[in-house]
């Protein structure tokens, strides 16, 4: 796996995969940022949100349960001294489908957070407390 990055204007960065996909960062005005795209930080949580989601929501499709929607929010805590690494973050996972039960959800997130995600993994070996919830919800709620 190989991505490059490059400074765009003050402190945005492009990222850019083998594919030519980017992905842009930015961070605040007061260390010369724009707050014109997540910083790398925050990039770091949606990642982890991301590669769960997808974990979620593959297991259920192959449970054959119908996935009208989901959500996932994630607040996290870092440490106060530098290097301000995250110490624990809370993903709540919002599923909602006519057909999924709340065994259904329960487990396809154990799964991806105890067997699949590896950005959960990374988050955790780095000693980061990795919490979650889940909520179910029915389509015409």
């Amino acid at each position: 796996m190989e991505v490059n990055l490059r400074l765009d204007r003050n402190m945005r960065i492009i990222g850019t995969n083998r594919l030519g996909l980017e992905t842009v960062f930015d961070t605040s005005p007061e260390v010369g940022g724009e707050h014109t795209a997540p910083s790398p930080m925050e990039t770091l949580l949606m990642a982890m949100g991301a590669c769960t989601f997808m974990d979620v929501i593959s297991i259920l499709r192959k449970k054959r349960k119908t996935v009208t929607g989901m959500n996932i929010k994630i607040t996290a805590e870092r440490t106060s001294e530098h290097p301000k690494v995250y110490k624990k973050a809370h993903l709540i996972y919002e599923l909602i489908s006519p057909d999924a039960q709340m065994e259904d959800l329960n487990r396809s997130i154990e799964l991806s957070q105890t067997k699949y995600c590896g950005a959960s993994a990374m988050f955790k070996l780095a000693g980061c407390e990795v919490t979650w919830e889940a909520v179910l919800k029915r389509p015409e709620e």
